[in-house]
């Protein structure tokens, strides 16, 4: 079972993106042959700034690193060292059906919260079915909002294959349905592009400052809270915290006298220990970014090994070579 997933170095990485990609990508490295990277061609789309862009993703390195990617169990690379992805985008974009791109709910998400259109925002998902594609992925661990460019993905490779024969392995969604919608400061969907995140790896003081920050209701903490499962705090906190622990909290909300202030403490004190060893192992790794850049290329080669097999054969059977 060859499992493939991608991060974004847009910006620093928030829990969100660990319980929604990251633990279950980790997890999977102890299951078959995982290939993980760094959607630094994707980043584009809203990144502009080169060197942020080359900061972000050597942060992206250092923070999957520090929470448990094993290069020993995993290929770890940046996408752009792997270029033929993007000659195989080519390949599938002169088949992609404009109408499946305009159905894309993420676009139209990104529009919606102010983004900027342009042409690689559009085509995100071709360029996504192309990381999947190029090394016979079998299991792609998404977050709900990716499931459906998996499914373009399946789509773009079907008719691939029914164009030019057998070409490309279907992949399949995995999707986690308990931690696969983080909810954000706001109780949207926590994005870095929505300004509502909680850092994996945040300075203490300014996180601290963030989490006590989160918009309340007006009850009293004497109140009871029927609805405390609805909460946003409440659902950060069965992430971070024992689940024993985090039920015992959200029936004491239920109850009353629980006050929000409390229920915040707990939430970031429970965020800070269950990423504390995660943040010794990050300072280890940024004292040593020779390792790190080591793992990268040792990756990329690897990587690029399987990526340009599958692009001949991709090649050949379009009658490019």
């Amino acid at each position: 079972m060859r499992i493939l997933s991608g991060i974004q170095p847009s910006g620093a990485l928030h829990i969100g993106n660990y319980f929604g990609m990251m633990l279950p990508a980790i997890e999977l490295q102890e299951r078959g042959e995982a290939l993980y990277f760094i959607a630094n061609y994707h980043s584009m789309t809203s990144l502009f700034d080169a060197e942020q862009r080359r900061k972000n993703s050597m942060d992206v390195a250092l923070d999957f690193l520090a929470c448990g990617l094993d290069p020993k169990k995993a290929i770890f690379w940046k996408q752009s060292d792997v270029p033929e992805v993007t000659e195989l985008a080519w390949l599938l974009t002169t088949l992609t059906p404009m109408g499946l791109l305009e159905r894309c709910h993420s676009y139209k998400d990104k529009l919606a919260h102010g983004i900027s259109p342009n042409h690689g925002l559009f085509a995100y998902p071709v360029l996504m079915a192309a990381d999947i594609l190029i090394f016979d992925s079998n299991i792609v661990p998404v977050g709900r909002d990716q499931k459906q460019h998996v499914e373009v993905t399946r789509d773009i490779a079907i008719k691939f294959n029914q164009q030019y024969g057998d070409t490309f392995v279907i992949p399949e969604p995995q999707i986690r349905e308990e931690v696969a919608a983080v909810p954000g400061l706001d109780g949207q969907k926590m994005s870095k592009s929505y300004g509502n995140t909680i850092e994996i790896f945040g300075e203490e003081k300014p996180t601290r400052k963030k989490v006590m920050s989160i918009v309340m209701d007006s009850r009293t903490p004497q109140e009871p809270k029927p609805d405390a499962e609805k909460n946003i705090v409440v659902q950060l906190l069965k992430h971070v915290a024992p689940p024993e622990v985090a039920r015992d909290i959200e029936e004491r909300l239920r109850a009353g006298g629980l006050g929000y202030g409390d229920l915040k403490k707990n939430l970031f004190e429970y965020y800070w220990n269950y990423f504390a060893p995660m943040r010794v192992r990050r300072a280890e790794l940024a004292s040593n970014l020779d390792y790190v850049q080591q793992v990268l290329r040792e990756g990329a080669d690897r990587a690029g090994a399987v990526a340009r097999q599958v692009l001949t054969r991709a090649k050949c059977a379009a009658g490019l070579d």
